[in-house]
């Protein structure tokens, strides 16, 4: 029997279009005046320069040569640690401000409060930060979702198209020897490979109408995904 719901985010419970069009541009145009304003004082911003130096062999003094880098990661959409972090940075103070609010499609945001009435338990697994996660449920179109999870999985427990990452979250979960208790929503095959390598349960989640092969269980929401965990329970 199901008791743990995974779910990533991307197409999942939230539009692609909201992470690239609104969350990345709006990082890119406030990362230079935000790494130019924060760098003298805020030590966790420095932290993440100085990683940011590390990683690109820059000189951490040089200040425009590292906005520089972010810059070109962001053109890149290249996912390394201390970009990812000072977007969470950023985002941040954009939710606070009210520039935007995290999208969640209404289906996904009324699942997750009815299932975690029922007693499932319900975790994200998504390549973006933890704090990003937080952020989009936290300050979502449909309120603030973050009660309604046990807790959140990033690219720290590995990769998300390995096998391993899967093993790692339910050895976290306490639930190795249990991974079919473990239900993993993705709009992604290849992530669904891998969970299911792992023992998972799964189900490939594809909004709107588009024809899909795959050997997966299929639904269009978390409606359908609700009806088709009652025939794997």
């Amino acid at each position: 029997m199901i008791g743990v719901i995974l779910t990533d985010i991307e197409g999942t419970t939230s539009s692609i279009s909201f992470v690239h069009d609104v969350l990345f541009p709006y990082a890119a145009e406030h990362m230079a005046d935000f790494v130019r304003q924060q760098a003298p004082d805020n030590e966790a911003v420095q932290v993440q320069l100085k990683a940011v130096a590390d990683e690109s062999g820059g000189d951490p003094s040089d200040l425009e040569g590292l906005v520089d880098t972010l810059l070109t990661w962001i053109r890149e959409d290249r996912k390394a640690t201390p970009l990812k972090a000072l977007q969470g940075m950023i985002w941040e103070k954009g939710y606070r401000d009210g520039d935007f609010k995290g999208h969640v499609y209404q289906d996904a945001a009324d699942k997750l409060r009815e299932w975690h009435d029922r007693g499932l338990r319900q975790y994200v697994y998504s390549s973006g930060s933890v704090q990003a996660q937080k952020l989009i449920f936290g300050f979502s179109s449909c309120g603030n979702l973050t009660p309604f999870f046990s807790g959140y999985f990033d690219t720290h427990v590995g990769a998300k198209r390995e096998a391993k990452a899967y093993r790692n979250i339910l050895d976290e979960l306490g639930l190795g020897t249990e991974p079919e208790t473990v239900l993993f929503l993705s709009d992604i095959t290849q992530e669904l490979d891998a969970a299911a390598e792992a023992g998972m349960e799964t189900i490939l989640l594809v909004r709107g109408e588009e024809s899909v092969k795959t050997g997966y269980p299929i639904a269009h929401d978390f409606n359908e995904v609700d009806a088709l965990l009652a025939e794997i329970d």
